[in-house]
């Protein structure tokens, strides 16, 4: 970068921070709420409008996993595990399956963790399967809609198409026990065979307490234009570059690695919260997947997010304003986000900060214990009790069949 374009930069930024910081002093304590219809949603109760039956399962489908590696308690698929929890003692739960309108399996799909803590899906369709064959047999439930009026919990990557490499999850596609199924997954890409028609996309579990204990003041200034940590190469699983976040990742660090409104690394330091909190604009690219949990940080602390994924489905799109609190770059724009952002007037800028202030905003993205009103737990149910009442197509004629038992892979239909 030439002297002249540095000190370019150097008073673009200083601009844009005189501007967003002399009117933060005014609206520094301000929040908005969302207009219309999507702030009713977000702050809808859900209690009194469904009722969710749970399945015993054998403890070899939950707790037992989980006993054999707590570690997936604190990992970013750990949603599966605590909405299991929230409804045991939901005021939604029935304990009649004859008055529910919803039936919850308890699945921990992703609980098998590599020595680094990755999940491995490999087991993941076996064990699926395994559990809806034992709910077939043993209760009268599925067997009436083949799953329509059933919920799973499907944190993986590529949800229900349990794998972690997208062409290898396409080739795979949903699993076929699943099709008429609702999926609760944190995957969600439009137009994609893993995500199919009616699923709810939630957020990745990251964890409220730890959060909580990195906040700092609020009126501390964001003296960071632009804010990111992590891989931008994953030399590893990608040796010849380009696959990995189909190149967006890689574009970032080469066109901006010595830019000085950009503050990106792949380091992660101790006070990685802290500044978070100290910036404007959070990036959140794809990686493997479109989405991190940097799309959960970035909304908790107040960072604008700038998302870097194409088609992507952001959590609970009918409830929280995306467009209006983050920004949309597409894959191919990457070399020009730093013109792209010191171009948003802080007119726009501030009310993005008030938006993401909203406390219901920041509550819909997290999985607290206990959990609180508004919560994603809560957001989940809402999303179920809107699919209410079922349609006649979801229940079966005596003798119909719909799914086909046999399809998908042969390492599939292997005994778990």
């Amino acid at each position: 970068m030439g002297s002249g374009t540095w000190i370019l930069a150097l008073l673009v930024l200083h601009s844009v921070f005189d501007g967003i910081y002399g009117l933060e002093q005014e609206v520094n304590h301000r929040t908005e709420r969302i207009s219309g219809s999507a702030g009713d949603v977000l702050e809808d109760d859900p209690v009194g409008r469904l009722k969710v039956f749970v399945y015993e399962l054998p403890s070899k489908y939950n707790k037992k996993i989980l006993h054999k590696d707590p570690r997936c308690l604190n990992h970013m698929f750990a949603a599966e595990i605590y909405m299991h929890r929230f409804l045991l003692s939901s005021p939604v739960r029935t304990l009649n399956p004859e008055e529910a309108d919803w039936f919850y399996a308890p699945v921990y799909t992703t609980c098998d963790l590599t020595p680094n803590g990755l999940p491995l899906p490999f087991k993941s369709p076996r064990m699926m399967r395994s559990a809806i064959e034992l709910i077939s047999t043993n209760w009268p439930f599925w067997n009436r809609t083949e799953g329509a009026d059933h919920f799973f919990v499907v944190p993986h990557d590529f949800g229900a198409c349990f794998h972690y490499q997208e062409e290898k999850a396409i080739e795979r596609g949903i699993l076929q026990l699943l099709k008429r199924a609702t999926l609760v997954q944190t995957f969600g890409q439009r137009n994609h065979v893993c995500l199919k028609d009616g699923s709810i996309t939630i957020p990745p579990y990251a964890p409220p307490q730890k959060m909580q204990t990195h906040l700092i003041p609020p009126d501390t200034p964001r003296s960071i234009f632009v804010y990111f940590r992590g891989l931008f190469y994953d030399v590893g699983n990608d040796p010849e570059g380009g696959y990995y976040a189909r190149g967006a990742r890689a574009s970032v660090w080469e066109n901006f690695k010595n830019n000085p409104l950009f503050d990106i690394s792949t380091d992660h330091p101790t006070t990685y919260y802290e500044d978070m909190q100290r910036a404007v604009f959070c990036l959140c690219p794809l990686g493997w997947a479109p989405w991190s949990p940097r799309l959960v940080e970035a909304v908790v602390f107040g960072c604008i997010p700038v998302v870097i994924a194409d088609d992507i489905v952001l959590p609970f799109a009918d409830a929280i304003p995306w467009e209006e609190i983050g920004v949309f770059v597409a894959e191919e724009d990457v070399p020009k986000l730093d013109t792209i952002l010191t171009s948003i007037p802080i007119e726009v800028i501030l009310r993005k900060q008030r938006l993401l202030a909203n406390p219901s905003m920041k509550q819909a993205m997290l999985f607290p214990q206990p959990a609180q009103p508004g919560d994603a737990f809560h957001q989940i149910l809402n999303g179920l009790a809107r699919k209410l009442p079922h349609n006649e197509g979801v229940y079966l004629k005596p003798g119909q069949k719909i799914l086909n038992w046999t399809a998908g892979p042969v390492g599939d239909l292997k005994p778990w």
